[in-house]
């Protein structure tokens, strides 16, 4: 048996058990306690994080198991994995970015010339685009683990209204345009507000939960409307291509046979505010029937920026 083979054995086996003597390895693979202790010189060199006790009752230790065995890839495998990479590339923070800096370092190191270039291509004709952004968001790898570990935050938030004091429990956190995002349960408004991640200024304590809580995917899918209200809504045809765009309006947009279309749903009038923006990038291409509310919110913009615009001369 080969070398290499004989190490992943063991490596499997120690990862599996934990904590083990060196005659326990020699046992089970036949071969000497002086060979055995090569064989760990061998993984801890790897970078296996293995503690030796010493004395009468002495053994090996392996102190994590997150370094994992190694993994068997196709080549088209590991070409998918760098087109899944490509998708991250234009996000200036990422929660790990020195660990996908390894990995893909590591992956394209024991490709073949062939694998390579397909993987120099992929990089060269497809990309994942979002608008390049130069706001740093230190705290998303801290955020993201918070999550994780069911943690409630004490936070500094700069606010439209200036800097504020957060009490939040995280649900987790996506990437959208560019930017990332916080869905929060505030303890102080007593409901879950979204927040940008690259606004939280510094993250002042964090307390353990015991209860849990829903987490990011399902609150993808919940949709709550306390203060239900009609949102109709006559599209052009480029009304429906650029509704179509918008993630929000997903699944809301109705077509008619000559391209135009329509919206015609409940939302909660807490929304109303949000989409009033992506209305008024629609210009003509939208007209609003109902809400009133919302035809006086888009009015009272389009007024101030008439205002500002107009000739004092």
């Amino acid at each position: 048996m080969s070398k290499a083979k004989r190490l992943l054995d063991i490596l499997m086996f120690v990862t599996a058990k934990k904590n083990f003597t060196a005659q326990e390895i020699a046992d089970e693979f036949n071969i000497s306690v002086r060979t055995v202790h090569r064989y760990i010189l061998d993984l801890s060199d790897m970078g296996m994080p293995i503690y030796s006790e010493q004395g009468r009752n002495g053994g090996y230790t392996v102190l994590t198991s997150r370094l994992l065995p190694p993994i068997l890839f196709t080549e088209e495998e590991v070409v998918s994995i760098f087109f899944a990479f490509q998708s991250l590339n234009y996000y200036r923070n990422l929660p790990f970015d020195s660990e996908i800096t390894s990995v893909e370092h590591k992956l394209y190191s024991s490709l073949q010339s062939e694998a390579k270039i397909k993987v120099d291509k992929i990089r060269s004709y497809i990309a994942f685009w979002n608008p390049k952004r130069t706001i740093d968001t230190p705290f998303l790898k801290d955020i993201l683990e918070h999550s994780i570990e069911n943690k409630n935050l004490h936070i500094q938030y700069e606010s439209k209204s200036g800097m504020r004091k957060k009490h939040i429990r995280p649900i987790g956190v996506y990437a959208h345009d560019g930017l990332w995002y916080l869905p929060a349960y505030d303890y102080h408004k007593k409901k879950i507000l979204l927040y940008r991640v690259d606004r939280i200024l510094s993250i002042l304590s964090a307390e353990k939960n015991e209860d849990d809580f829903m987490n990011l995917e399902e609150w993808f899918n919940f949709h709550e409307v306390k203060n239900p209200v009609r949102l109709h809504v006559i599209l052009t045809m480029e009304g429906v291509r650029q509704c179509k765009s918008v993630p929000y309006f997903d699944g809301f947009v109705g077509t008619q046979e000559d391209g135009t279309g329509y919206i015609d749903t409940i939302i909660d009038r807490g929304e109303l505010n949000f989409i009033t923006s992506l209305f008024l990038r629609l210009g003509s291409h939208a007209r609003i029937l109902e809400p009133k509310e919302l035809i006086v919110r888009l009015r009272k913009q389009a007024e101030e920026i008439l205002t500002m615009y107009q000739d004092e001369n």
